[in-house]
Parts: C-alpha cells; sequence; structure tokens
C-alpha cells in the first residue's frame, strides 16, 4: 500500500488529548460516513480554499484566485514552495488530479464512495480543471455564483493516489501514516481505540501548540467524563446534557454550549415506493411508510418540546426543516407546521384509511397490523433515550415499534439500499440518526435527491419535483432568488414528512482548562 516513514516523536510532545464516543470508520476520505472521519481528513489535509471563523473563503492549498471577466472560469494560485508531510512538492497537479477525480465522476453520472464530498463541485458547476503550470489551476464552471469557494474535497497527493480512479478511490485503503499539507497528519489508528496525528513541520500555516492530537474513542460518555475529571484527556465530545451541567463547577473545567449545523432526525424508508410493491427481506415492511398522509399523522404524536427538555436538558431546539437555523440566511419554518396532538394524529391515520381493529391494533391497507422497526446507532445516549419516547408515542396510535440500537458501520450497511450493491437491502423502517452539515445548505439537501439513493441517502426518497428545485437554487443568481426556492424545497420534505425532524440539538463539550 502506498505509505510514508513513520514521522519522528519529539523527545517530550505536549500531546492533546480528545474523546470521543464515536468510534473512526475510516481513514480515506471518500468512505467516511461520521463526524470524527471528517476531523482527521480535515487536520490532514486542505481543501483548495478554506473556511474562515466565519464560514468566510480563506486560503488552503490555494493561496489567491481570481474570476475570469466573463464569469465562466476561475484561476487558483497554489502555493509556492509548499510541500508535502513527506518532504515531496505540493502543485496545481494534486490539485487538478484531486478535482479531476470528482470531475469525471460528474460526467459519469456518479459518485465516489459514499458520495459525500464530490457533490459540491457539481453544485459549482464545474465541468473541467487543467493545471497549465505548478502554481496554477484553472476551473471552467457554468455557476453564476461563487459557490465554486465553498467545495469540500480535500487535496490528496497524486503521487501517493495517482493510480486511482474516481472508480477505485472510494475503496483505496488509507493507512497510517498518511501523507498530508494540514496542520498534523494520521500517524496511528487503532481501531477502536485511538487515532494519533503528529504535527506536521512541513505545514505552511501557523504551528498548533501540540505536538500531537490523540482522538481517543469511547464506549460511552460515563467514562469519558471520568477521564476528562482525571486529566486523563482535556477535551470530552458530546457529553450529555447532565454531565455538561454536573461538570460546570468542577475546578479546571470550561464547558461549552454551540449551535449545531444538523440535527437528529426519524428518516422514514420509502424504497420500491416508484414501483408501488414491497419486496420481501428488501425495503420497508409496510407500504405505509410510502404514504405521506401516514408519515405526516405520525408526526402529531411526537412532542419535540418534550425531547429537547426532558433528553437534551434544553439544549437544543424544536425540529422542523431540512436547513438548520444556524444557516440564517436560508432557514424558513413550514408553512404549516404539525403540534403535538396524539387524538389528532389518530383521526388523521383513520382518515387516511389506517384503521384500528378490535385488539386497538392500526391496520396497514391490506388490513395487516403495522409492526415498525426502529434502528439506531450507540454513538450518544440521547439516540436510546429518544427511540424510547417515540416507541411509547406510537403506541398510543396502536403501532408497535421494536427499537434496536447499532453500531455506526452496521447502521450505514443496514439503511444502503441494492443500488450500493447486491449486498445491501434497505431492510429497515425508521432510521433514528442524525446528521451534520458545512457551510452551504446544500451539503444537506442533496441526501434528498433522486441521485443520492445509493449513496447518502437514508430515506430513499425520490422526488422529480424537488431534484428540479435544487437544480433551479443552484443557478439563482442572487440571494434572495436562491432563498425563494430553498423555502419551497424545505416545505415541500415537511409536508411530504420525508423526515421527521426532531430536534437541532446543540454541540456539547467540556475542556480542561
Amino acid at each position: 500500500m502506498p505509505t510514508a516513514a513513520l514521522p519522528a516523536r519529539a523527545a517530550s510532545p505536549l500531546i492533546l488529548r480528545v474523546g470521543t464516543t464515536q468510534d473512526l470508520d475510516a481513514l480515506n476520505p471518500y468512505q467516511t460516513l461520521l463526524v470524527s472521519g471528517y476531523e482527521v481528513f480535515q487536520l490532514t489535509y486542505n481543501l483548495l480554499v478554506d473556511f474562515g471563523p466565519n464560514l468566510e473563503p480563506v486560503p488552503g492549498f490555494a493561496d489567491s484566485w481570481t474570476r475570469a471577466a466573463d464569469g465562466k472560469s476561475w484561476t487558483f494560485h497554489i502555493r509556492t514552495g509548499m510541500t508535502w508531510s513527506d518532504g515531496q512538492p505540493a502543485t496545481s497537479a494534486d490539485a487538478c488530479f484531486s478535482w479531476g477525480l470528482a470531475v469525471a465522476a460528474i460526467k459519469d453520472g456518479a459518485n465516489i464512495g459514499a458520495g459525500y464530498l464530490d457533490p459540491s463541485l457539481k453544485d459549482a458547476g464545474v465541468t473541467k480543471v487543467v493545471c497549465p503550470d505548478a502554481q496554477t489551476m484553472i476551473a471552467s464552471t457554468t455557476d453564476p455564483s461563487d459557490r465554486v469557494l465553498q467545495v469540500y474535497l480535500p487535496i490528496i497527493p497524486q503521487h501517493i493516489w495517482g493510480k486511482e480512479t474516481y472508480k477505485t478511490i472510494g475503496d483505496a485503503k488509507f493507512v497510517a501514516p498518511l501523507v498530508g499539507t494540514g496542520p498534523y497528519t494520521t500517524a496511528e489508528w487503532k481501531t477502536s481505540q485511538y487515532v494519533r496525528l503528529v504535527r506536521n513541520p512541513s505545514y505552511w500555516g501557523k504551528q498548533g501548540a501540540a505536538d500531537e492530537v490523540v482522538i481517543q474513542f469511547f464506549k460511552g460518555a460515563d467514562t469519558m467524563v471520568q477521564a476528562l475529571k482525571a486529566g486523563e484527556i482535556d477535551y470530552a465530545r458530546d457529553t450529555t446534557p447532565e454531565q455538561l451541567k454536573a461538570l460546570e463547577n468542577q475546578p479546571n473545567i470550561k464547558t461549552v454550549v454551540g449551535s449545531s449545523n444538523g440535527w437528529s432526525q426519524l428518516a422514514f424508508n420509502e424504497y420500491g415506493a416508484a414501483k408501488g410493491t414491497l419486496t420481501p427481506g428488501i425495503g420497508p415492511s409496510t407500504k405505509a411508510l410510502w404514504d405521506p398522509a401516514f408519515r405526516d399523522a405520525l408526526g402529531y404524536a411526537i412532542d419535540k418540546k418534550e425531547l429537547v427538555d426532558r433528553i437534551l436538558g434544553g439544549y437544543g431546539e424544536v425540529g422542523t426543516t431540512i436547513v438548520p437555523p444556524v444557516l440564517g440566511a436560508w432557514h424558513v419554518e413550514p408553512d404549516h407546521p404539525r403540534t403535538f396532538d396524539i387524538a389528532l394524529a389518530m383521526q388523521k391515520l383513520d382518515a387516511a384509511g389506517y384503521k384500528l381493529d378490535a385488539n386497538g391494533n392500526r391496520l396497514d391497507k391490506e388490513g395487516k397490523p403495522i409492526s415498525l422497526r426502529l434502528d439506531y446507532p450507540n454513538t450518544k445516549d440521547t439516540y436510546a433515550k429518544a427511540a424510547q419516547f417515540v416507541k411509547d408515542w406510537y403506541g398510543q396510535l396502536g403501532i408497535k415499534v421494536t427499537a434496536q440500537q447499532y453500531d455506526s458501520a452496521t447502521l450505514g450497511n443496514i439503511v444502503l439500499p441494492p443500488e450500493a450493491g447486491k449486498d445491501f437491502k434497505a431492510n429497515y423502517d425508521i432510521e433514528l440518526w442524525g446528521w451534520s452539515g458545512n457551510p452551504d445548505p446544500n451539503a444537506l439537501l442533496q441526501i434528498f435527491r433522486c441521485d443520492a439513493i445509493g449513496s447518502s441517502s437514508d430515506s430513499q426518497y425520490c422526488n422529480p419535483a424537488f431534484d428540479k428545485l435544487y437544480d433551479q437554487q443552484n443557478a439563482a443568481t442572487t440571494a434572495d432568488a436562491r432563498k425563494t426556492i430553498l423555502a419551497q424545497m424545505q416545505n415541500l420534505i415537511y409536508d411530504q414528512a420525508v423526515y421527521d425532524i426532531l430536534y437541532y440539538d446543540s454541540n456539547l463539550a467540556a475542556y480542561r482548562t
């Protein structure tokens, strides 16, 4: 496998130890599904253009850029004298290679790996990249906006991965130690234990104080918090609300509550809806999940304010639409909001043709009792608690719910449909999980596109009307015009109840002073 010599350790390294309850699933940036994976590759690699404290474009792999007078291309200047962590020159060839992988995938109507990264290049309207010299990359684009400055693709070294194509890079084995241009490079990964990153001495920017960063994976938040209190780690990510409150008065510890660019949701499985026939062992267990009226009625059975208060301890906001409030320029509240009302939920189910039998069981339109499987990951205590609330509320409607917990990798495979490979079945009813986005709302919107089925979709939803609106907002020439279309998209998904977004949970963390 392509690899590099393990960097030498400092004699007495200053180590920043970070705790998280989310394991790492892959070092390959095109494979990872998890926030922990993004954290690792963002430290190891650069984007062509990075994000500043206020989400503004700042120099990254490129240190400057200009737009052509005709608006059809951008010229990026790659840093002079920059090197990879193994000492090899970092040039425009690496940028052309990295973006070129995505350009090739887009031309073939495909995605790279999990399909989370390359859509941002498609959304920016990039059609071609050329590198006339070592310090210059020119990107041709059909998009009239400056979205090309928000492309979320890591620049990876061509001299390591140059033999790969977009068809193979998603499955490539990225093995530590890695080679990057970021402030740190991944030196070691022990599955389910930790990942260790070391300072990149070749980094072009301001060096961090820590010689090393060790991200340690904990089975639960309790042991993580105990490690923080004992001084075994310096920073704990995703504490529970109860733990955060208990840490507020601890000596030498500071707590942090941050707004999240994401949500926790119930995703309803609509796989096979277009064909109208259920296939045993593939897709959901009942056609009821294909019916917007059924899903809409379920939304009235969820008391989201109680979830925020009792599960999040008030650290969050009631969930509504698919653009989080933290993206204030784009978020809208629904035109026709649902409220918590069990009686109304039952009336709506009756009106939609889902009656109760003599034993109080809710029946589908074939006369069979509806029994739903609800699957969730083991990465947060809040998921298990929310699942119990949902189980109880749906039970009041006459719908039995069986809740099952999985590790993230297993759940990710359960959700994937046959379009992702012959071994996948999308064999679930409801997935309780969460998403985090990036500074542009497209990162979250794209999971509802038809072409996201088999990659990033966890609802298997397909609606050409939504795809058309997605393309229209991409082509909008003003922010106001774009927001008007984004409002339609948010209301469409809300009204059809593709998701039931439970809450926008805050980011809770604590660190030692």
